[in-house]
């Protein structure tokens, strides 16, 4: 926030400013004299002329002592002495305009020499304060835009570094199994097919990475075309609950599902959603597997939201944590993820694929539930052309 301060001239520009009023008086009685030396002489060698004022400053009389309001030098006078103040007046504040456009030019030769936190600090009046203020609010949104463009090319490389690493360690691996088989380094059939099987494990998770990343940066493209829909929420949540209810079974976990009695239609693409829920209720099974249940809970919170929650009972994510899940690449815990082959492009793209639908998702853990809360709009807003 600037600090506005009245604008102030410096005791060179105030002696300027005086200076430039004297010579203008100067100048001025020296116009006036003339003039009136030309329109003296002019009178008396036009004697019609002459006659003319005379009659008309003798009509000019008032009261019982026939009192006379005209005379030829006080009338030039006073006429002259308006005309001058006006242009006394008009000349300073034309130099006082000029001495602040000044001071703004110093300003901003200032913040280009790199004083980029810097902004015009005074106050003026008329369309010079909106020049300020216009030179203020674009400094801002320059500043804005460089911080911007140095965040996505930090973002760029951390992602380059983060996909290189991710690719290189199952790589690393497949590179060494195959290199034992092409050297004949193995000592049955048993053992090269031992090796060939880990050699695609690692592959299948290279791919998984590819297809997440690929995924990632399809739903990060603002102006990407969804297909949509008008979905049955609650349809689409008890098959997606189905699905994964076989593997639920085999960690000893149970997934509850809680919906309207009547029919919750959604205007979304069917097919990005689906892959909101899967990565969530993937994170579920893995990194609640040490709890028994998973929650999924959709309400319609107002005529124009709807609240989709899925939640399990498992550990807790470290409150520390808890502004950076949805980060890509970050992960609770490196160990875990590389036990479990997560990615740490799953809440990423589930947050990119909301966005893109105009709603929002939010974490919330605690000892007792884990819960991804996501709100979405019943219409999709139509998007302008």
């Amino acid at each position: 926030m600037v600090k506005s301060a009245k604008f102030k001239l410096t005791g060179r520009e105030k002696s300027e400013l005086f200076g430039e009023g004297i010579v203008t008086i100067i100048l001025l009685i020296l116009l006036n004299m003339s003039i009136y030396v030309i329109l003296s002489q002019l009178i008396a060698t036009n004697p019609g002329l002459k006659n003319g004022i005379f009659q008309i400053k003798m009509s000019l009389k008032f009261g019982p002592s026939d009192f006379q309001i005209w005379s030829w030098g006080w009338l030039f006078v006073v006429l002259m002495a308006i005309i001058d103040c006006f242009i006394v007046y008009w000349r300073l504040m034309r130099r006082y305009s000029q001495m602040q456009v000044r001071h703004i030019i110093a300003e901003l030769h200032y913040i280009a020499a790199g004083h980029f936190d810097h902004r015009i600090p005074f106050t003026l009046k008329g369309q010079t304060q909106r020049i300020i203020a216009s030179v203020n609010a674009l400094v801002d949104s320059t500043i804005n835009s460089m911080e911007e463009e140095r965040r996505i090319e930090r973002s760029k490389d951390e992602l380059i570094t983060n996909v290189s690493h991710d690719i290189r360690t199952p790589l690393t691996s497949i590179i060494g199994y195959l290199g034992l088989i092409e050297n004949r380094q193995y000592h049955n059939e048993e053992e090269m097919l031992k090796y060939t099987h880990t050699a695609y494990i690692k592959a299948v998770q290279m791919k998984a990475l590819v297809d997440d990343l690929f995924e990632y940066t399809k739903v990060r493209q603002i102006d990407r075309p969804l297909n949509i829909v008008s979905v049955d929420m609650g349809a689409m949540l008890e098959q997606l609950g189905a699905s994964f209810e076989l593997e639920a079974q085999k960690k000893g976990m149970v997934i509850h599902l809680d919906e309207p009695t009547t029919p919750l239609m959604i205007e979304a693409d069917p097919e990005l959603l689906a892959r909101v829920f899967n990565n969530l209720l993937t994170n579920a099974l893995k990194y609640g597997s040490d709890g028994k249940n998973i929650f999924i809970n959709l309400t319609q919170i107002s005529e124009t939201e709807a609240e989709i929650t899925i939640a399990n009972d498992g550990a807790k994510i470290p409150t520390e944590a808890l502004g950076q899940v949805f980060e890509r690449f970050y992960r609770v815990e490196e160990s875990r993820s590389r036990k479990t082959g997560g990615t740490g492009l799953g809440l990423a793209i589930a947050q990119g694929i909301i966005d893109l639908h105009h709603g929002s998702i939010n974490v919330t853990s605690n000892d007792k539930l884990t819960s991804f809360v996501m709100r979405l709009p019943l219409k999709h807003p139509k998007e302008e052309k």
